[in-house]
């Protein structure tokens, strides 16, 4: 007769905390400490975008007590809106014209501060100074300087130069926004620059210079694609922050004359805190969350591309 041999079940022994070996108190501690801000992002980052999406799909106000599924009519009024469209199209002359200027002038500089050596940490704190400021501040400045009988103005008259409506002009307002974005977040792109060029080594200028190469293709064969990552990353911040100018526009014109200034943003707001149209303002978000997408992604495609060639 056959023995049948029946094994006994495993037992698995779960050791206490203070019992586990060094390396494993080491990954608990890392895994745990990762733990908290990614709890914390999910928190104020994801469950807001996913709340959002939820609303976007209901007729909501803060009026009346429910909440009716609408499906995409929310969708379908801001696009016939004609505000919002302009929203639209205001928005994009932002990133259009704005992360150029911003990226050439912080280029700039920070070429120019390279290259001095007395007093270089004074003028890093100098050029970075506005990055810290109030941006409410840095827009009634502006503001102020830019009225019809403001400083710009009184410095025209002076010149025997006619005075200009500067934010009181369709034409112009928008392009004096992007102006003032510019000039506080030159000191935040001077910075990303610097560092980059830090990090090129100064041997390839020493060769290039032996065969008789100058600064402009220095710059163009060294410079530009060894700060190809740099340009990247500055590329897509740029691009993030005009897509959400806000504050700016708020302050300066209030959207105006003519919604020419209006983003897409101060549209969101008035839609939820003026008109209490929670839907429509969920639904005017969620078009910035995707554009904000589909534009990051195709600048990562696009600029990755350039820099594996």
């Amino acid at each position: 007769m056959e023995q049948v041999e029946v094994a006994a079940p495993s037992r698995k022994l779960t050791l206490p905390l203070w019992r586990l070996g060094l390396r494993k108190k080491r990954y608990l501690f890392i895994y745990s400490c990762l733990l908290i801000p990614l709890i914390f992002f999910i928190i104020v980052r994801v469950l807001p975008i996913l709340y959002s999406f939820h609303v976007s799909f209901r007729q909501w106000d803060l009026l009346s007590q429910t909440k009716p599924f609408v499906g995409l009519s929310n969708y379908a009024a801001i696009f016939q809106d004609e505000v919002f469209v302009r929203t639209i199209r205001n928005t994009l002359i932002y990133v259009v014209a704005g992360v150029p200027g911003q990226l050439a002038v912080g280029l700039a500089i920070a070429l120019l501060l390279q290259r001095i050596v007395r007093f270089r940490g004074f003028f890093r704190t100098v050029y970075f100074i506005p990055h810290i400021t109030s941006v409410v501040a840095v827009s009634w400045v502006f503001r102020w300087i830019l009225m019809k009988n403001g400083v710009a103005n009184g410095v025209l008259l002076e010149l025997g130069l006619p005075a200009q409506p500067f934010l009181y002009s369709p034409s112009q307002a928008v392009y004096w926004i992007i102006i003032a974005v510019i000039w506080q977040n030159i000191g935040f792109q001077m910075l990303v620059f610097l560092a980059g060029l830090e990090n090129i080594p100064r041997l390839y200028y020493d060769a290039a210079s032996i065969d008789g190469a100058g600064r402009w293709r220095k710059f163009i064969h060294i410079t530009l694609p060894l700060l190809n990552p740099v340009l990247l990353f500055s590329i897509v911040i740029a691009s993030i922050g005009f897509l959400q100018t806000f504050t700016q526009v708020l302050n300066m014109t209030a959207g105006g004359p003519l919604n020419s200034t209006n983003s897409i943003v101060l549209y969101i707001y008035n839609r939820a805190f003026k008109s209490f149209e929670m839907g429509q303002a969920s639904a005017a978000t969620v078009v910035l969350f995707l554009l904000i997408l589909t534009l990051t992604i195709l600048q990562l495609k696009v600029l990755n591309r350039k820099v594996e060639h």
